[in-house]
């Protein structure tokens, strides 16, 4: 199943490249750490963020497993990133890491989707660029929920299911690569869009990239 999907996603990339909108440029990245048994965490209004600042909303996972009230949409991947991160979980508070967008030198990312099939979605990431040491990426599945909806007062981008950490050239070629996720419980297929970003050795992030919307180095 997985090589067809993986061919149609190929297929599709070029489309994909051709319909895709202009977006700004990304300067800062916010990772925002929702605690699944803090449902009041995920409803409270927060500042509004420039266009130039783009989003990666988790949800960690906790000890009550699914009797948490954001269960359904915890990840065990936002536990590993905190831990990555040295940031103990929280429990009644959202965690929020900022990171500034490297200029040169970095690799730029570039991911492009196919469309749904059999539960799944294929994504591709294109890397150019030599990372720094230590650098790995990683593809992911995000729901857009606008503010206003599933009870969040804040538009969010919600991390819904990852995969990597991804190798990157260390000479910098270019390099490809395929995956397919499988679409999560309760997300909404036509809000889901792939993301990709990269971290170095340190696990601080340096750059992010959207479905349709390439990650650039801020100027």
């Amino acid at each position: 199943m997985f090589p067809r999907l993986l061919l149609v996603v190929a297929a599709a990339v070029t489309a994909v490249a051709q319909a895709a909108p202009s977006c700004p440029a990304p300067r800062q990245v916010v990772e925002r750490f929702v605690p699944a048994d803090c449902e009041a965490c995920w409803a409270e209004p927060g500042a509004a963020l420039p266009g130039s600042t783009w989003v990666l909303d988790w949800i960690a996972p906790s000890p009550r497993g699914a009797e948490a009230a954001l269960a359904v949409a915890a990840l065990a991947e936002a536990a590993e990133r905190l831990d990555a991160l040295e940031a103990a979980p929280a429990a009644v508070s959202t965690q929020v890491f900022r990171w500034t967008v490297r200029a040169r030198p970095g690799p730029a990312l570039r991911v492009a989707g196919g469309p749904a099939w059999n539960g799944y979605l294929g994504l591709e990431l294109t890397a150019r660029g030599k990372p720094p040491a230590g650098a790995v990426a990683y593809l992911a599945l995000v729901e857009d929920v606008p503010a206003g909806s599933e009870g969040t007062a804040v538009a969010r981008r919600l991390v819904r299911a990852v995969a990597g950490p991804l190798p990157l050239d260390a000479g910098g070629r270019v390099s490809t690569q395929l995956r397919a996720l499988r679409i999560p419980e309760g997300a909404r297929a036509e809000r889901l869009r792939g993301a990709a970003w990269w971290v170095d050795g340190r696990q601080q992030l340096g750059g992010l990239a959207l479905e349709g919307c390439p990650g650039r180095p801020a100027p």
